[in-house]
């Protein structure tokens, strides 16, 4: 098991940062769905394709035990333990997922700074993996049949796919001018 520097902390402090000064950006909401798109999980594919998979992932679990010891850190200023009671709870728990699969694949795939490359680990981790948690999540505690938690929670791939555009054109840009960031 390896320890964590005095500067992997900062880092993971500083992208649990980043994802809560995301949620002060106002939401946009859909016409046809309650849930409003943020700009978080931009910060989760961030944290994934810059930290990598073990200190991404720990940014995010500071970011969601902020939000369970009450801090106003998700969009529109919401926090505390009964955010994950609701039916939108999965996908924030899917956080630290995502990031800690971003960043695996960000490592593990070939040409790992390629804006392509950073892309699909983007898509794959803060999509899939966190869609993994959240739609499961919004069956069981939404009471919705599966089919339509997964076609509800499919409007926001989209946006989602662009969010995962932007962290990777930004990853590889960060990642070229601070290659030592990537490399721990």
């Amino acid at each position: 098991m390896t320890t964590l520097s005095t500067r992997d902390l900062v880092h993971c402090a500083l992208f649990a940062a980043i994802v809560a000064a995301l949620g002060l950006l106002p939401p946009i909401p859909l016409a046809f769905i309650p849930v409003p798109v943020t700009a978080q999980s931009l910060g989760v594919m961030l944290a994934g394709a810059l930290l990598g998979a073990k200190r991404g992932g720990l940014a995010l679990v500071l970011f969601v035990l902020l939000v369970a010891a009450g801090l106003p850190l998700l969009a529109g200023g919401r926090g505390g333990i009964g955010i994950f009671l609701g039916p939108t709870g999965g996908f924030v728990l899917g956080f630290p997922l995502g990031a800690f699969v971003i960043g695996l694949l960000a490592e593990r795939l070939p040409r790992s700074g390629n804006v392509l490359t950073l892309f699909v680990a983007c898509a794959l981790g803060g999509i899939g993996a966190v869609y993994a948690l959240g739609v499961p999540w919004l069956v069981l505690v939404g009471g919705l049949p599966f089919e339509k938690a997964l076609y509800g929670s499919l409007a926001f791939v989209p946006g989602d796919l662009v969010k995962a555009g932007i962290a990777a054109f930004a990853a590889a840009a960060v990642r070229r001018g601070y290659p030592t960031l990537a490399a721990h």
